[in-house]
């Protein structure tokens, strides 16, 4: 018998997991998160789920109660017999954590790693970890998905004049190289030195932005506070227009304010993490579509290749370059 999907949510990604499951064409499994009155909590699965492909949604933002029914999740469906368990998880959280930059502190994102495989997940499906090699750190397979198959249609369709893309500091260079090279455009660098976390000492600009229409990318906005003064810095050297294309909206801290109060004409972010409030600067794109052809092709066994839209581009044009060889004119 061909063993059947069923997507399943934590509470923090629900709102995200209804509309997976409803593109996918089935409804969001029936499960239930018990609490009690010390605040622990237990998952439940109110439907049988044995020999199923089981995808369990949650992202593991803060608090790191998200994180623990995720896991807890995980287990009661290697538990309850499931055929193959999938975590979908739109935002890894601790990922900044990803190696020893000082002494005496955690991988977090390792940890996470092994207690996610230790729970019983086969697999894993997230969108732009803070750093790729973290694929690298579970024993499992991980489809790791690229938000340029979202953002970049976004971005043609502004039809902006004079495209410069901008990496709000060095650790974001490859990210935005990628998108750049789509739209064979030109980018920048704003290199940042910190005294401590989400505390900016200095900053500079690399490269040319006078009279450009800037388009900063990264994965997090958390404070803002690298975002916003990066993008006050590319006005200040003659940027025509500055807005912003972020995965993942953390928005901690004054976030908010920063983003109503800066420069930017607007910061464009993904549904990975759920608002805490709206702002009239942030647009938020959708993220569903994609994940539920991802969950498709997982299930049915296909390459997800066709999802990283800059990979279209490259192919297409490495296929036009054969094509000359064989048929040279």
């Amino acid at each position: 018998m061909h063993s059947s999907v069923k997507i399943f949510s934590g509470n923090c990604s629900r709102y995200l997991a209804d509309k997976i499951a409803t593109i996918y064409g089935t409804n969001l499994g029936k499960s239930l998160i018990q609490h009690f009155s010390d605040g622990e909590f237990q998952p439940v699965f109110l439907e049988s789920i044995r020999g199923d492909y089981v995808f369990l949604v949650q992202s593991t933002c803060a608090p790191a109660d998200n994180l623990m029914e995720l896991l807890l999740m995980t287990d009661a469906a290697r538990r309850a017999s499931a055929g193959y368990i999938t975590t979908v998880i739109p935002y890894f959280g601790f990922a900044r954590q990803d190696r020893k930059d000082k002494p005496r502190v955690a991988i977090g994102s390792k940890l996470v790693a092994n207690l996610l495989v230790a729970a019983g997940a086969n697999r894993v499906i997230t969108m732009d970890l803070h750093a790729p090699q973290i694929q690298g750190f579970f024993d499992i397979p991980v489809d790791h998905l690229d938000s340029s198959a979202i953002f970049i249609p976004c971005i043609e369709s502004l039809n902006l004049e004079y495209l410069t893309f901008a990496s709000p500091d060095v650790g974001s260079t490859n990210r935005v190289r990628e998108v750049a090279s789509y739209f064979n455009a030109e980018m920048v660098i704003c290199d940042k030195h910190r005294k401590r976390a989400n505390e900016i000492a200095s900053m500079a600009v690399i490269g040319e932005v006078e009279d450009r229409d800037i388009v900063l990318i990264d994965d997090i906005v958390d404070t803002a506070g690298t975002l916003t003064r990066s993008a006050a810095l590319l006005k200040e050297k003659g940027a025509r227009t500055v807005r912003a294309f972020c995965t993942h909206p953390v928005l901690s801290g004054d976030a908010y304010e920063n983003i109503e109060n800066s420069v930017l004409e607007e910061l464009v972010v993904c549904d990975t993490i759920p608002l805490k409030r709206e702002c009239s600067k942030i647009r938020v794109v959708e993220t569903a579509q994609l994940f539920a052809i991802a969950i498709r092709n997982t299930h049915e066994n296909k390459s997800i290749t066709s999802l990283f839209i800059h990979s279209q581009r490259r192919n297409a044009v490495n296929q036009a370059a054969e094509q000359q060889i064989i048929n040279p004119i």
